[in-house]
């Protein structure tokens, strides 16, 4: 029998969140949490959901991976011809979300977005594994293709290219910061009265305000 969505339900009781536990920098409360987060042994303890905005004004997400916490905000890497490259082009704004479901914990993320210096990007492009930068070459992000075959093929050539020779980043791909305006960290609790807390940037300060769940 197949099991109704409503019954999917748990209680949440593993944590629990105050003001007076709470950083005073959400960056710092950011990084707290993902250090439990990978001691915690998610499985995938920086996967994070990326809302960018089409030109026709319609909301799209994706999954990427946060590869950088930096004072200054977070930092992901992607082709700039795809999707969401084209997006922030056009409008230069993202939401981001974590998700930490064995700590029942999710941190949202809103700001303004722009590209990374470019020696930023060479430098992370270098510690990719071989094969995934020679991906970075031969995948066109987002585009049409005729066919895997073509898609493994032209790996392939971008392969034997490169087979002597240090492989270079692609002009198309870098790294984009994320320069938070708003944090909200949402600790789940019991009988659904999840605790929420949000930080709004207010100058060079940030407030915090309690949200209802």
């Amino acid at each position: 029998m197949k099991q109704r969505l409503q019954d999917l339900r748990k209680d949440f009781v593993k944590g629990e969140l105050s003001l007076d536990s709470l950083a005073p920098d959400p960056i710092k409360q950011l990084q707290k949490w993902l250090s439990e987060a990978i001691a915690s042994e998610e499985p995938e303890p920086s996967a994070m959901s990326l809302s960018t905005v089409a030109v026709s004004g319609a909301p799209r997400s994706r999954m990427v991976l946060l590869k950088g916490v930096e004072q200054e905000g977070l930092v992901f890497y992607t082709n700039y011809n795809s999707d969401k490259g084209k997006e922030l082009a056009h409008k230069p704004m993202a939401a981001a979300l974590l998700f930490w479901p064995q700590l029942e914990r999710q941190i949202r993320v809103e700001g303004r977005v722009e590209k990374v210096a470019a020696a930023v990007s060479d430098e992370y492009f270098a510690t990719r594994p071989r094969e995934s930068r020679i991906g970075a070459w031969a995948s066109p992000q987002s585009s049409l293709i005729e066919s895997y075959d073509k898609l493994r093929q032209a790996w392939l050539e971008y392969s034997t290219k490169f087979e002597d020779e240090v492989i270079p980043r692609p002009a198309h791909w870098g790294g984009y910061l994320i320069r938070p305006e708003s944090f909200e960290f949402w600790q789940g609790r019991p009988g659904r009265l999840h605790q929420r807390f949000r930080y709004r940037k207010e100058g060079s300060l940030w407030t915090i305000d309690i949200l209802a769940p």
